[in-house]
């Protein structure tokens, strides 16, 4: 179990000082807790920052590292790539273009761009499936927000509602340009 007995509490502080990173900062402030109050444990110290036990025995451990390394290799994590996009750069601003067209342009039968027929659209293009809701954040970050029909206002006239009512079938959820997001 680190103990924490090569480093200080004042290197702690002056550390964090020039930390530009919050969850760097957050572990160094449980280690300084942790050395500041004597009968506090690691896992209590951990616990007050909200993490775990076996957090803090790895943590700790790694912070002792400090009296041998600089603090930029100790405190700071290894940046993590993450799993590659499956749509290059290009494919996905022609996926983005394509939104902002008509989905009849891009030969489906719909008046407007839907999660199915934007899947639809990535499968025929670009040989790549998607989840539902991956495709649903594709689409929101491509600047289309989803767009429902409402349901009838209690109070408003019986006349215009069976009017509105002629003029307009519900059908399935579409997805159009986000007027909000530009402003």
């Amino acid at each position: 179990m680190a103990t924490l007995e090569d480093v200080s509490v004042e290197d702690l502080r002056q550390i964090l000082a020039e930390v530009d990173d919050a969850d760097a900062a957050k572990r160094l402030m449980a280690a300084i807790t942790y050395k500041e109050i004597d009968d506090l444990t690691q896992a209590d110290a951990a616990a007050l920052y909200g993490f775990s036990s076996s957090w803090a025995s790895k943590w700790f451990t790694r912070l002792e590292r400090l009296a041998d390394e600089p603090f930029e290799e100790v405190v700071y994590d290894n940046p993590r790539s993450g799993r590659p996009a499956e749509l290059s750069d290009e494919q996905h601003d022609q996926f983005v273009e394509a939104l902002h067209d008509s989905p009849q342009e891009a030969g489906f039968d719909a008046p407007a761009w839907s999660v199915p027929i934007a899947s639809a659209y990535l499968r025929q293009q670009f040989d790549v499936e998607y989840c539902d809701r991956h495709v649903r954040r594709l689409m929101s970050e491509a600047g289309l927000s989803w767009k429902t029909a409402r349901p009838e206002f209690h109070k408003s006239d019986e006349r215009a509602q069976e009017a509105w009512q002629d003029g307009f079938k519900k059908s399935a959820t579409t997805w159009t340009t986000n007027t909000r997001s530009s402003q």
